[in-house]
């Protein structure tokens, strides 16, 4: 083959493709939605603003046993003093 043919045969396969690009993207646009008019939705309106995810925290033995011997002490307080009221 000589390479003028090769030259001619890149020519024809570069229209060609370009032919084919042109009809994708024309047809591309048609597609698209159209832009809505009006109020937008609530939730497309503004973001939502992320939520920070917290760390479930565990309570040790002894904590708990700190928090339940104050408990107690603060109901037994507050009865001494309903008796004295």
């Amino acid at each position: 083959m000589a390479l003028t043919d090769i030259l001619a045969q890149l020519d024809a396969e570069i229209a060609r493709l370009q032919q084919a690009k042109a009809l994708l993207a024309s047809s591309d646009v048609s597609t698209a939605p159209a832009k809505r008019r009006g109020r937008p939705n609530k939730d497309t309106a503004s973001p939502a603003p992320a939520k920070s995810v917290k760390k479930k925290r565990n309570l040790s033995p002894e904590g708990r046993a700190r928090i339940a011997e104050a408990v107690k002490r603060r109901w037994a307080s507050q009865k001494a003093k309903q008796k004295k009221g």
